[in-house]
């Protein structure tokens, strides 16, 4: 959920109004839970709305007018409403309850969700190893532990009389595969392959399939990621293929193939892109098997500058700490866990407007005011620049796309896990980054600061902000979009992590020139919608290493 920019004067143009009331606080302020939105954030969206609702108040002298009877009582109450959500939210303790509630919810929804697939993978009354396997990734993939993934399968199997089939472990192969068994299970990396998994376990054809167990299914389908539409053409192609293979006398459906692990690693499946939408490029960074030196990587690998102008330069492979145990810390920014990053070219600054232009020129109608060439492009979606990175990958025969959150961290912090990209100190604050200050009206601005700039500044302003790798830019100015879907930090070492592979929100990072000093942390996370696009959010492109 998320606050269009600007918001549309006419309420026709715009559902978000009617949340004024709702019973979800984060709702009335067009933010979420999962979210997890910054008191800054929520500050922004109830004061955006209390001056949408204010522009509102001549019409209560206007019965008769069509808008004045669309937004009725909302006029008089709208006010108090989004006021009274603004302080739950905004104070710890009746947030921590708000949210405790909300996620208790939406556990409840999808433990009946869950027992709508358990019932679609056991509709013979037998469970299977792999559809036991099955249904630990659709449960761990929402949210679930292996613990209570588990606990909902024996309590589905006793409450359905379902029997779990054991079979012989297929005998090893000669060799060692050197593929991750996470990775070779069979339709872990495609929504569409995971769910013609289901429809194969379900045993269904064309005459047992009842109308609600199809509904179950599409719902399923959904769940994965996949749209309404896609998934009804599945199982149509599925019941078509199905009913047209020839079965022999007393033939039986054979077994699906054995998992190669009893307990297999939870599979994420691919993002499926909205209609119109680019599919994200998946990071294609291998595991890091050799011992060559930074120095080494630096020669091999030397920086460069594309065709765009865009000057390239190499952050070696290293290991880090990933998130962060500061007191001001949000809930989002922990539990801490090492990771280990595969060497990424990174561009110095972010997208400016000249170089996104050269990809869509009309796009310079969209500019701020006294926006120059060399000021952060805005009002770009997540959706956006994945075209881009798209279109420049074409154009130059390289790969280019978003970086993921933990490569934007590493680039940010480095192996000595700075609290910002120049280090731990604060001293004049100014010189380091564009961040909410005197020239800026906000509540939390801060007076006693001059960075120079009312909003965006020209890339390059803050060299004295630039991180171990030179980058620079990656503390305030602009938050930038990274290439992976809002997750929870889970506490195990990882190697390369991708994030989420589909989602409802994408992750941006660094802050911009109206957040808060401390919100410039290399740590701090916040997210949106794809489609999401306002004044303070770009991006920056990263290069895959050849």
């Amino acid at each position: 959920m998320s606050l269009p920019s600007p918001l549309p004067d006419d309420p026709r143009k715009w559902t978000g109004w009617k949340n004024y009331n709702s019973q979800n606080f984060y709702e009335r302020l067009c933010l979420s839970v999962e979210q997890n939105p910054s008191n800054e954030l929520i500050e922004d969206h109830t004061r955006q709305l209390l001056v949408w609702w204010q522009k509102k108040l001549p019409l209560k002298n206007q019965p008769s007018n069509p808008l004045a009877q669309i937004l009725r009582d909302g006029l008089d109450v709208a006010p108090s409403f989004l006021a009274e959500a603004r302080l739950g939210l905004c104070n710890p303790v009746t947030r921590k309850t708000i949210d405790e509630s909300l996620l208790a919810s939406a556990k409840t929804s999808m433990t009946a969700e869950f027992r709508r697939v358990f019932s679609i993978i056991a509709a013979g009354n037998e469970l299977s190893e792999d559809g036991e396997a099955s249904l630990l990734r659709f449960g761990l993939k929402h949210g679930f532990s292996e613990e209570e993934v588990a606990a909902l399968i024996g309590e589905e199997m006793a409450s359905q009389n379902v029997t779990r089939i054991v079979r012989e472990a297929a005998p090893p192969p000669p060799q060692a595969s050197s593929i991750p068994i996470s990775s070779a299970a069979p339709g872990g990396n495609d929504p569409v392959a995971e769910f013609k998994r289901f429809l194969k376990l379900s045993g269904l054809d064309s005459d047992s399939m009842t109308d609600d167990q199809r509904d179950a299914l599409i719902n399923m389908a959904e769940n994965l990621g996949l749209n309404g539409g896609d998934a009804e053409d599945i199982v149509d192609d599925y019941l078509e293929e199905l009913d047209s293979q020839p079965q022999k006398p007393g033939a039986t459906v054979p077994p699906p193939t054995p998992l190669r692990s009893p307990s297999p690693a939870p599979i994420k499946s691919s993002p499926v892109a909205k209609p119109g939408a680019p599919a994200a490029v998946r990071p294609n960074t291998p595991r890091i098997t050799t011992t060559i030196s930074p120095a080494e990587e630096r020669s091999k690998y030397p920086n460069f500058t594309n065709t765009l102008g865009q000057q390239l330069l190499l952050v070696p492979s290293g290991t880090f700490l990933m998130g962060s145990t500061e007191p001001d810390a949000a809930p989002n920014e922990g539990p801490c866990n090492k990771v280990t990053v595969s060497r990424f070219y990174m561009s110095r600054h972010p997208a400016t407007c000249a170089v996104y232009e050269q990809f869509s020129p009309a796009h310079r109608s969209n500019r701020i005011p006294l926006a120059g060439d060399n000021h952060p492009v805005l009002y770009v979606s997540s959706a956006d620049a994945i075209k881009f990175c798209q279109w420049l990958s074409q154009k130059e025969r390289r790969k280019y796309r978003l970086p993921t959150e933990a490569e934007w961290e590493y680039a940010a912090r480095g192996t000595d896990n700075r609290i910002y990209p120049w280090g731990d100190h604060l001293n004049n604050p100014g010189a380091l980054g564009n961040f909410a200050d005197a020239n800026t009206k906000f509540s939390w601005s801060d007076m006693e600061v001059n960075d120079g700039f009312a909003e965006t500044s020209p890339v390059g302003q803050y060299p004295r902000g630039a991180s171990a790798f030179g980058i620079e830019d990656m503390a305030g100015n602009v938050w930038e979009w990274c290439n992976d879907y809002f997750e929870n930090y889970k506490p195990n070492d990882r190697i390369n992590p991708k994030g989420p592979m589909n989602g409802t929100k994408r992750v941006y990072r660094g802050g911009s020139w109206k957040s808060r000093f401390s919100s410039l942390r290399a740590t701090s996370r916040n997210s949106n919608t794809v489609d999401y696009r306002c004044n303070d959010l770009g991006f920056r492109i990263v290069c895959e290493c050849e």
